[in-house]
């Protein structure tokens, strides 16, 4: 349905009360706020559920397409735009879009989202934090980024002091399947067999249980999901090659009602990852985003992110649809405010 078709009235470009028809009923007067979505077919299917956008229109939010064929700036007016698309040519739009119209919501800043499509600057934020507080220690693996010449890395992973086993993982995140395929080397001779460029980490034994963090804005969400078994000593000095496997987080199962160790299961303390959430929006300039993190086995308050994805699959998160739309309606009448 086109826009002026869902918006019955516009006060000269101020949407300040409109009269929209919501959910096919009767006009109500509400405080729209109009969202402006650039995703991939594959992301409006997952994320853009019926169950969102009902929720959405009762709460005053309508989703638009933004057509890609047409300059942006002819589009609209939004209050956010809520976009997912890789490419140069893009970012430089939605850039040239943000110095235009300074009133709009960008979800989020282009040079801000490369930062994380970036595995060798993806943790650095992270790391630099160092945080260490009376809920536990939060830091990353080590790691060692190789760009070229796969004969070097075993040189050069004994240079670094790395300890195998290794995970070893594409040093760009572009959205293809290939940028998450994740190997597990177990030994010197098989890292010759990698395909730079690629980041290898230490991996950490975790009882094979993964914390997915979700963070919309302010809004923290954790699920677990399971992941990659301990790998033992006597595990490292029989095995040999290159253990290739998809993506852990996103192809495993979820956790959360499995009948697990408790010190396994238990969920990092809410606290420690408020603090970090808070200070990693800041440092990232995300609000959509989350982590993968993992607790060292046999501790309780070491923890480790290992990965940390934009703009992730929220239509596994519980209530996500909720989450989502308050969010957005706090963008939307934080501005009017502002106007006010």
């Amino acid at each position: 349905m086109r826009l002026m078709e869902e918006i019955a009235r516009q006060k000269d470009g101020d949407r300040d009360e409109e009269v929209v028809s919501i959910g096919g009923g009767l006009p109500q007067h509400v405080k729209v706020v109009i969202v402006g979505y650039a995703l991939t077919s594959k992301k409006i299917k997952s994320f853009l559920q019926p169950k969102l956008e009902g929720l959405a229109r009762n709460k005053g939010i309508l989703f638009v397409a933004i057509d890609q064929s047409r300059p942006l700036s002819d589009q609209g007016p939004f209050d956010i735009v809520l976009h997912k698309l890789s490419g140069r040519e893009w970012g430089q739009i939605l850039e040239d879009y943000r110095k235009m119209h300074p009133e709009v919501t960008v979800l989020d800043p282009p040079d801000a989202i490369q930062h994380v499509h970036n595995r060798q600057y993806m943790l650095q934020d992270v790391a630099d934090l160092n945080l260490s507080d009376a809920y536990g220690k939060v830091g990353v693996p080590r790691q060692l980024v190789i760009k070229k010449d796969p004969s070097s890395i075993p040189d050069a992973v004994s240079k670094a002091g790395l300890m195998l086993p290794l995970v070893a993982k594409p040093l760009l995140v572009d959205g293809s399947a290939k940028s998450h395929q994740h190997s597990l080397a177990y030994d010197q001779y098989s890292l010759q067999k990698l395909e730079p460029p690629l980041v290898l980490q230490e991996f950490v034994n975790h009882g094979g249980v993964l914390f997915k963090v979700y963070i919309v804005g302010e809004a923290i969400k954790v699920v677990r999901r399971f992941s990659l078994p301990d790998v033992s000593k006597r595990e490292l000095s029989k095995n040999a090659g290159v253990f290739r496997f998809p993506r852990v987080s996103c192809a495993a199962a979820s956790a959360d009602d499995a009948d697990l160790d408790p010190c396994v299961a238990e969920l990092p303390p809410r606290p420690l990852l408020e603090r970090l959430a808070r200070e990693l929006r800041r440092r990232l300039g995300l609000r959509l985003f989350n982590l993968d993190i993992i607790r060292e086995h046999g501790t309780r308050d070491r923890f480790y992110v290992i990965d940390i994805n934009y703009f992730p699959g929220y239509g596994k998160m519980p209530e996500y649809e909720h989450i989502f739309t308050d969010f957005l309606l706090s963008l939307g009448q934080s501005k009017y405010k502002k106007r006010c």
